[in-house]
């Protein structure tokens, strides 16, 4: 998921199998970036994503098996301006006087409208990795290039993620919301998030996420979960024992009980094909 680099690994750290991969030295930890961390508590300005919700109403929809994909193709041809537009309104509000919810809010569907973007812009692509665009000799995929700008700060993918989204707002949830453009990651939500609804439509977006196959499946008696919660361990109590209690939580009655019975973590997975509508 969203890893600010792709690096060639050590042998040793191909080695380590299971549950606590290698791959985790190489994800981004949260980085604070200590200029959005004002917000207004007495605000009640609230952003419009009215046009975000109808370009989602139109280009994306859940499929059988409960996975969201995009019409990247109509979405390149007949509403990359109106992304843009929805993208430079979100760039010209002043974020830092919003309250705490409608920032987070504000956030989320920036990173989520531009990931769309980007991924337009360079489409037909199979993952989101194959976009090149980041700087330096080792970096792949587009999470490290510059692509908005707001109150004056130009800002990466990476940047809203690991340096605005995560350290300020310190929640797990925010995995859930931000979507990067693959089949493993949680669904691009099919309208935009809103401060009013924030609480309710994480704890919607992580319960279907874990009772998915995609977060978790058990088979043969053997735990393995989504590499999100590897590359993101610190974000989920910093330990395997947190992330079961995490998952715990989210878990619907079955899974909760297969879950306590097992009660250890044995591998992970992801697949980073591009969540493209199927053609």
């Amino acid at each position: 998921m969203r890893l600010l680099r792709t690096i060639v690994i050590l042998p040793l750290a191909l080695a380590v199998m299971g549950f606590g991969s290698g791959e985790r030295l190489f994800a981004p930890g949260a980085d604070l970036w200590a200029k959005w961390q004002a917000s207004d508590p007495a605000s009640t300005v609230q952003i419009d994503h009215q046009s975000f919700d109808e370009l989602l109403a139109e280009f994306a929809s859940i499929d059988p098996g409960g996975v969201v994909r995009v019409d990247y193709r109509a979405l390149q041809v007949s509403g990359g301006e109106r992304l843009r537009d929805y993208l430079e309104a979100l760039q010209s509000s002043p974020v830092s006087g919003l309250s705490r919810g409608e920032q987070m809010a504000f956030w989320i569907n920036l990173y989520n409208a531009a990931t769309l973007m980007v991924v337009a812009e360079h489409y037909p692509v199979q993952s989101i990795r194959d976009i090149d665009i980041s700087p330096g000799l080792f970096s792949s995929g587009p999470w490290g290039k510059q692509v908005v700008r707001v109150e004056g700060e130009a800002m990466s993918l990476n940047d809203i993620e690991h340096r605005i989204l995560r350290p300020v707002f310190k929640d797990p949830r925010i995995h859930y919301a931000v979507n990067c453009a693959s089949v493993g990651c949680p669904n691009l939500g099919l309208k935009a998030y809103r401060g009013a609804t924030i609480e309710a439509d994480l704890e919607e977006a992580a319960r279907l996420y874990v009772n998915h196959a995609r977060g978790v499946s058990i088979n043969g008696g053997q735990v393995s979960v989504s590499r999100i919660y590897d590359w993101f361990i610190e974000d989920f109590g910093g330990s395997e024992e947190g992330v079961l209690a995490h998952l715990r939580r989210y878990a619907e009655l079955g899974l909760k009980d297969r879950l306590a019975a097992i009660g250890a973590l044995h591998d992970t997975h992801y697949d980073w094909s591009l969540n493209d509508i199927a053609r």
